[in-house]
């Protein structure tokens, strides 16, 4: 008798800093698509948005273990690791790496706003199913942007069955739930030396279990 793959939601960030409003996002994910667990991929960096202000990777993955915590949560920097700069060349690694599981691409409406500005965005909607999540005052622009446009012709309505070891790439579902305003920029804004509470010299990684290198170029997914 065939096992059944563990099913996974994937979902990447700078997470500079984690906060409160990732674990909502991902415990309503694994609620709502039935998920085994969810791994945050924290980025290098990220293409897309400057370097500044960009606090070390170690830093980054030792607030996001801390949110994380007694969670259904792996915190991994395994992008790092695989050298990847592109998110579409990672999840390519990541189902090579782990064949028996499934995953699901976790994403707010924050970044399907932009997904089009994705290298390859068509080809990582084929790769694995994409869940999007609501946040706020990105709904009209995302809505309107060209990769909704796209994805619209696959979307899952909320009537369906959103049980997502059913799915099949490509497939776009918009989970909603009450809003969470709390954003890493805020927090930033509110303190730029946050990460300084965070040993980021010595932190193992979730998934492959090895130390994180002490620095790592500017590397990041889109």
């Amino acid at each position: 008798m065939s096992q059944t793959r563990q099913l996974t939601g994937l979902l990447g960030g700078s997470f500079n800093p984690a906060h409160g409003a990732h674990r909502r996002i991902s415990l309503f994910a694994l609620d709502r698509l039935g998920l085994d667990e969810v791994w945050w991929l924290v980025s290098p960096g990220n293409v897309l948005k400057p370097s500044k202000g960009m606090a070390p990777l170690g830093a980054r993955v030792a607030s996001a273990r801390e949110t994380a915590r007694r969670a259904p949560i792996r915190v991994t920097a395994i992008e790092a690791e695989m050298g990847t700069r592109y998110t579409l060349d990672t999840l390519r690694k990541l189902k090579r790496r782990y064949p028996k599981r499934r995953f699901i691409w976790l994403m707010g409406t924050d970044n399907l706003a932009q997904f089009h500005r994705w290298r390859g965005w068509r080809m990582i909607a084929r790769e694995m199913p994409i869940a999007v999540i609501a946040r706020p005052g990105y709904d009209a622009k995302a809505l309107a942007s060209p990769a909704m446009a796209w994805l619209r012709r696959w979307r899952r309505r909320l009537s369906q069955e959103l049980n997502g070891a059913d799915w099949s790439a490509p497939a776009l579902a918009t989970l909603r739930f009450d809003p969470d305003g709390r954003s890493a920029t805020a927090i930033r804004a509110a303190d730029p030396d946050w990460y300084r509470q965070f040993d980021h010299t010595h932190q193992r990684d979730m998934l492959t279990h090895r130390l994180l290198p002490v620095s790592v170029g500017r590397a990041g997914s889109c």
